[in-house]
């Protein structure tokens, strides 16, 4: 079972490393000329607030000025005055805040304004936190999980983006770079057992009929990927294909969710014939697809309160201006939470029996050879 594993995994790394070696942008590639206004890290120093000579729609810091001194740059050490910021989302102000500077270029010269508070050291310390509770909790399997997270930012950071903003296709893009993450961190996190590579193959072939699933459901639902200004902004300024953009979404947010099924599945019959050494193929297949039922029915739930949570802006602003239950579910951007969550619902389901079938021949065969 190990040799019929190991012969099907490894074409499978070699075209994956192929296609990356293929579909890997140069440096020349992602060169833009749409480069945004430079943005500079500030302290600010003092806060002169004065009245105001109207009531502002949106006031936040109110009128006057602030004087900010520049931490870096080529300017590092200068004093800018800037005006106070307002209007919706506009940061709040006081004397010693760390901020973030935009700069802009105007008739007169340069023209500063304070878009942002700074939060590395807040991150920094959120992150610390995180690495060492995981580690202390799982341990040198902890310290792998971290390792297998850092291949993933790393894949999606120096690979993904690139790629698609170098105008290759977006979901041979995320098909290339999901198989290269499930690869690389499933062993990296599991080790290179027999129940690893089980569940590689079962994200392989449920990851597969994903992105078929949601091909269809994208074209048949007439989906464009053109939902807010963001996306507008990203396809017109860039000339990514953004329905491509939506099924690449769609494959790299379910591989997250199918490795926790597979690798679940997979582990379950492990430990289940290692309990029982007399159980077949049935037997093991019959008790781990209980516990997969299960699993899904509390995943489920999960997928579809991710989503909604992720984009419930949206859904509260359609709703209120449409009271129609109707049209809120047809709209173009709800439309596509759904596909997203349905269609990451039916791998999983794939994912399931697939994997737990796989699982149980090959333990059941180990037995009988150790036997």
């Amino acid at each position: 079972m190990r040799r019929i594993a190991i012969a099907v995994i490894a074409p499978i790394a070699l075209v994956t490393f192929a296609a990356m070696v293929w579909l890997w942008p140069h440096s020349d590639d992602t060169v833009t000329d749409h480069a945004g206004a430079a943005q500079i890290s500030s302290d600010v120093i003092s806060v002169d607030r004065t009245e105001c000579p109207e009531e502002l729609p949106d006031e936040v810091n109110g009128c006057g000025t602030a004087v900010v001194r520049v931490t870096d740059g080529a300017e590092q050490g200068q004093d800018i005055e800037v005006p106070l910021p307002n209007g919706p989302g506009a940061p709040e102000i006081a004397e010693g805040d760390h901020v973030v500077l935009i700069q802009t270029a105007n008739p007169d010269g340069k023209a500063y304004a304070v878009i942002d508070h700074q939060r590395s050291s807040e991150l920094w310390l959120l992150a610390a936190a995180f690495v060492l509770s995981v580690i202390a909790f799982g341990r040198w399997r902890g310290l792998a999980a971290l390792a297998g997270l850092a291949v993933t930012f790393g894949v999606l950071v120096y690979f993904v983006v690139p790629a698609i903003l170098a105008g290759e296709p977006p979901l041979l893009v995320a098909i290339v770079a999901s198989s290269a993450i499930m690869l690389t961190v499933l062993y990296l996190t599991h080790g290179f057992g027999l129940a690893t590579t089980v569940a590689v193959l079962g994200t392989l072939v449920s990851l597969s009929l994903t992105g078929l699933l949601s091909a269809v459901a994208v074209s048949a639902l007439h989906l464009t990927g053109f939902t807010d200004d963001l996306s507008t902004s990203l396809g017109l300024t860039h000339g990514v294909n953004m329905q491509g953009l939506l099924l690449a979404g769609i494959v790299i947010g379910s591989l997250g969710v199918l490795d926790d099924v597979t690798v679940t599945q997979s582990v379950t019959v492990s430990e289940l014939a290692r309990a029982n050494p007399t159980y077949g193929f049935r037997q093991l297949y019959g008790a781990a697809s209980r516990v997969g039922r299960s699993h899904i029915a509390s995943v489920i739930n999960t997928i579809i309160l991710a989503y909604a949570g992720s984009s419930l802006p949206l859904l509260i602003l359609i709703v209120a201006n449409n009271g129609s239950f109707g049209g809120v579910v047809t709209d173009q951007i709800i439309a596509q939470e759904i596909v997203r969550s349905a269609v990451a619902t039916l791998g999983l389901i794939a994912a399931v029996p697939v994997t737990t079938a796989l699982a149980a021949l090959s333990s059941s065969r180990t037995t009988v050879s150790a036997e």
